[in-house]
């Protein structure tokens, strides 16, 4: 029997022609059934493409031999799309009857199963210190295809493993993210490393205030005459952003290829709209930019709901920046807590610049903050009226120097949710801006 456990200094297995492209096949009828999010494949695909490994398939399959064994067939001979070097497969290596993914790839490459003495080692090793008594079911883990090299599993009890022949590789991954994804990175990336050519990198330049079309037309002439890198824009609730991915041999070039085409774009009239390069989302953009600053933000907030909070909250240090925030979702709450003048919403109702304005000062003298935000308007799927329909929502935003608002509009065919996380973003972007501007520098 042929099996080991890999070791990126020692690896044992071969291959005779590298690694380009990828199919990514997930098993599991409860995948089928919408039982379980299928989050692996994107983790997946976004860890291959920094591999410079492209995917250009992605399969969900039930717990069926017969099916699996004709999936893989199909990936790996190009039926209908590109033959693919690799295929990673999750799931299916569980202890039931019906965990049949090791043992149909096995079948694929007509290897046989043995048992590996040192994953059933680990997975009793496992049991002990759960605290629980193994069942002779979790002996099916440790049997592995002859010829397997083993990833063991420090996170759960099913062992990952790489097979294949010289031109075609398959690694099978349990199914949990907590498992997949810690297994993948320690141990499937330095693996595929062997056998890869060049790196590809991915950069992002995060714009708000312009939509996904606008920003294709501004940029038109750029992306079509850019091969590498690439660009390539992505609609997110409220927000676009821009991919710039560079193929290179070593990922220092890679890097340098994509900091030039930011800095090219930065020279474009899309420069004013740009909130970040790389950084995961507007709050954390938000809390960055105010910790560097040493300066605070509140927010008041009525249509968004307490949205704003949340998401500056979730952020990592965000108790250094966030003094706290009020769901005044009444007017009368809107003139107990924040002040707001009664006259001012008998003359322009609750949702107005108005309203928003004297909200956002309200907030920054309740709680002492640098700059505040707040919201006003209607989500839907009631509400609204002729001079303001669903969708309309009022961002007011105050400093020292005063208080201002903005009047935002979004399709009243969009879900509650949608309107609500895009006026909470578009908040957070007039507080940046006000950060960024620097008239609150202490």
């Amino acid at each position: 029997m042929s099996v080991s456990v890999f070791d990126k200094n020692h690896a044992s297995y071969e291959r005779s022609s590298p690694i380009r492209t990828a199919e990514i096949l997930c098993v599991g009828t409860e995948l089928l059934l919408g039982d379980i999010v299928n989050t692996n494949a994107a983790y997946l695909s976004r860890r291959l493409a920094g591999l410079g490994i492209s995917v250009y398939h992605q399969t969900v399959i039930g717990d069926h031999p017969d099916r699996l064994r004709a999936a893989l067939e199909d990936a790996f001979s190009g039926h209908g799309r590109p033959k693919a070097d690799l295929v990673i497969l999750s799931g299916g290596l569980g202890p039931t009857y019906d965990d049949l993914t090791k043992e149909t790839v096995a079948s694929f490459f007509g290897r046989s199963m043995q048992l590996h003495e040192e994953s059933l080692t680990r997975i009793r090793a496992y049991f002990d210190r759960m605290g629980r008594v193994m069942a002779p079911s979790n002996e099916k883990q440790a049997m592995m295809p002859d010829g397997a090299v083993v990833f063991p599993n420090d996170y759960g009890t099913a062992p990952a493993l790489a097979v294949g022949d010289g031109t075609r590789t398959a690694i099978l991954l349990p199914g949990p993210p907590a498992e997949l994804e810690p297994i993948f990175d320690e141990q499937a990336v330095p693996f595929l490393r062997q056998f890869t050519e060049g790196v590809l990198i991915s950069r992002n330049v995060h714009i708000m205030g312009m939509g996904e079309s606008d920003v294709e037309a501004r940029l038109h002439d750029v992306m079509v005459n850019s091969t590498n890198p690439t660009l390539a824009p992505y609609c997110q609730a409220g927000e676009v952003r821009l991919r710039v991915t560079a193929r290179a041999e070593d990922a220092d070039t890679a890097l340098a290829m994509c900091d030039e085409m930011i800095e090219t774009i930065q020279r474009t009239d899309i420069a004013p709209y740009i909130y970040g390069i790389d950084v995961e989302n507007m709050e954390t953009a938000l809390v960055r930019n105010l910790t560097d600053r040493g300066l605070t933000v509140a927010c008041a907030e009525s249509c968004t709901g307490g949205m704003i909070g949340e998401r500056i909250t979730a952020v990592p240090g965000a108790s250094q920046v966030f003094l706290g925030g009020c769901i005044t979702y009444t007017n009368d709450i809107k003139i107990k807590l924040l002040g707001v003048d009664p006259a001012l919403i008998d003359a322009h109702t609750e949702v107005s610049a108005e309203v928003a304005a004297a909200m956002a000062d309200g907030a920054r003298r309740a709680l002492g903050s640098d700059v505040a935000i707040a919201t006003t308007g209607y989500a839907g799927p009631g509400g609204g009226t002729e001079q303001n329909p669903v969708g309309t929502v009022y961002i007011g935003v105050a400093t020292a120097k005063g208080a201002s608002a903005v009047r935002v509009n979004y399709s009243a065919r969009k879900s509650r949710e949608y309107i609500r996380r895009a006026a909470s973003s578009q908040a957070m972007k007039l507080a940046l801006t006000e950060v960024l501007s620097g008239t609150n520098q202490k």
